[in-house]
């Protein structure tokens, strides 16, 4: 038998917000957690954002609600502003008949309004661990009268170092409540906490193949890992790309990707904790307006982020967790949308992949690169279209007349023509298509599903002579002081891993500083003080030559035959 809403036994103005709001029957996690909190139990929550749990607790706080005390008789701490501002909207939505009073607060705003709203009474507060403890040390914020708590997201404001400040406000309130935690996540810090605050509480689990989003297309490309801000701008010329986010490890990886895109001619900005709110919000308008179209952020600082209609999800790094990655990708193909989730994973990443697939259920169809033909052509085919739509539209009577201004001058019309189209595609020029370097030999694994003749005529191609330090055992001859590579020479350089040195270091700064095209250069070998390069004899002199200026992290060297 499928539960009503009709079932859980709410007060009548709620039925009548549910109607209104068009829900027709619970999701899973309402199902499950709303006759438990109903009942009086604690509980805890696993799911993900997207799957009904604001309004899962929501329901039985304000059917609990007295409209007549103008105390706060319940509190939700949440991760950051966002989802706080998100989950107020629900309770006044839910609570849209009652006469009750939800109040917001959070950092890096002013107190003033927060306070008067306080001074005139509120049953509901929500807000951020920050700001709660603030206005309750200031002695402005009274929780003794808190009946239900909710820890919402405890993951993610364990990983933004909440953790000590959930345990302090759970401290302050009455000892009798009503504690219910979400987390998207399960992780031994959040347990703990689960079991020292949560009196005999009730677990509902949403498992994986009811959280992920049927709608998602998802794809991997393995690349290697000096590769994927190539591959990345390959995918973005043959994507139709409304809005992109695109997820990183580190915040100051975020910063870097950022620079690089927009040096590329690709508008981004980058969403990171060291963000003031001011600056967040902003961001955050931008992106919802349209005016960028690619946000790149962090797991951290994407909490509670929320924006409709992003098209594609980026893992430009797979994340820790193999949750993690099922709570990204959901934030694309929502309302019935389709959405595309794309991962780039380095070869040694496979197994991780495969754990994620066996999590999630689903398949990852493994993508091939697009190819410099692929992308020219692309780009002929869209400048194709663009002509055609304004010839279709024939609203183009200024530049008519120009044209007939030129050809009365003696210009030949098809000349007029392919001169239009150059200075149309001048701006191609500022968007050069990277080379990528094939994977590692060892690397190349059988295909899950039949090869196709661009796959074949791939692999033939041979293996990425850019291999790793420290994967597996490096053959002899890549010891050695001469290379076996037919027209490659090899070069030593005084730095090593004693000094952070990666192959993609040594890839950026002798390409990048001798002028030639990294797929010059061949194996890289990296030693604990030493590192040996493999370099084409058609660029070695310009490669030698260039030796006073070659640098990585402020410290240069020079390289000399071995």
């Amino acid at each position: 038998m499928t539960l009503q809403f009709e079932d859980f036994n709410l007060r009548p103005e709620l039925v009548q917000a549910i109607n209104e709001l068009g829900y027709t029957q619970p999701t899973p996690i309402q199902a499950g957690i709303i006759p438990l909190m109903q009942s009086g139990y604690d509980v805890t929550g696993q799911a993900q954002t997207g799957t009904g749990k604001t309004a899962a607790y929501a329901l039985p706080i304000l059917n609990h609600i007295d409209p007549d005390q103008r105390l706060p008789q319940a509190l939700v701490v949440a991760p950051t502003r966002e989802l706080a501002l998100q989950v107020t909207d629900m309770f006044q939505s839910l609570g849209q008949f009652m006469d009750v009073h939800v109040l917001t607060v959070y950092g890096g705003t002013s107190y003033t309004q927060q306070l008067n709203q306080l001074r005139r009474g509120v049953q509901i507060v929500v807000g951020t661990p920050g700001r709660i403890l603030d206005l309750v040390k200031r002695g402005r914020l009274e929780l003794g009268g808190v009946r239900t708590v909710v820890l919402d997201e405890a993951d993610e404001m364990l990983s933004m170092g909440f953790v000590e400040d959930m345990e302090a406000i759970l401290a302050v309130t009455p000892e009798d409540r009503q504690t219910t935690l979400f987390s998207a996540t399960l992780p031994p810090r959040i347990r703990e906490l689960a079991r020292k605050y949560l009196h005999d509480p009730k677990t509902i689990s949403i498992q994986p193949e009811q959280v992920t989003v049927a709608a998602t297309e998802q794809r991997v490309y393995y690349v290697n890992e000096f590769d994927k801000l190539a591959v990345l701008t390959r995918l973005f010329e043959m994507e139709e790309i409304t809005s992109a986010l695109i997820f990183t490890r580190t915040r100051i990886r975020t910063g870097e990707l950022v620079t690089e895109l927009n040096q590329r001619g690709y508008p981004s900005e980058a969403l990171s904790g060291d963000l003031s709110q001011d600056a967040r919000e902003h961001t955050m308008a931008r992106f919802r307006s349209g005016q960028i179209k690619v946000l790149v952020a962090t797991d951290v600082a994407a909490r509670g982020l929320d924006v409709e209609g992003i098209t594609h999800v980026f893992n430009y790094d797979l994340p820790e967790e193999t949750e993690t990655f099922v709570h990204r990708i959901g934030r694309t193909g929502r309302a019935g949308r389709t959405g595309i989730a794309i991962t780039l994973a380095r070869p040694s990443e496979r197994r991780q992949v495969r754990q994620i697939e066996q999590f999630t259920h689903q398949e990852m169809t493994e993508g091939v690169i697009p190819t410099v033909e692929d992308i020219q052509g692309k780009r002929v085919d869209s400048l194709i279209d663009k002509v055609e739509t304004w010839l279709k539209r024939g609203r183009a009577k200024e530049e008519r007349a120009l044209v007939e201004t030129m050809i009365a001058a003696g210009y030949d019309p098809v000349d007029i023509a392919a001169a239009a189209l150059k200075v149309a595609r001048a701006e191609e020029k500022q968007r050069p298509i990277p080379q990528i370097s094939p994977l590692p030999e060892k690397a190349v694994r059988p295909e899950r599903r039949p090869r196709t003749e661009h796959s074949d005529r791939d692999r033939s191609k041979g293996r990425n002579r850019h291999e790793p330090a420290g994967q597996g055992k490096p053959r002899a001859s890549v010891r050695g002081k001469k290379s076996d590579e037919e027209g490659m020479i090899r070069l030593e350089m005084g730095l090593g891993k004693v000094d952070g040195l990666r192959p993609s270091d040594v890839v950026a700064s002798i390409a990048g500083t001798a002028g030639i095209p990294g797929s010059s250069l061949g194996r890289i070998y990296i030693q604990n003080h030493r590192t040996t390069v493999d370099v084409s004899e058609e660029v070695l002199d310009r490669v030698i030559s260039t030796n006073n200026k070659y640098k990585v992290r402020n410290q240069t060297f020079t390289l000399t035959k071995g």
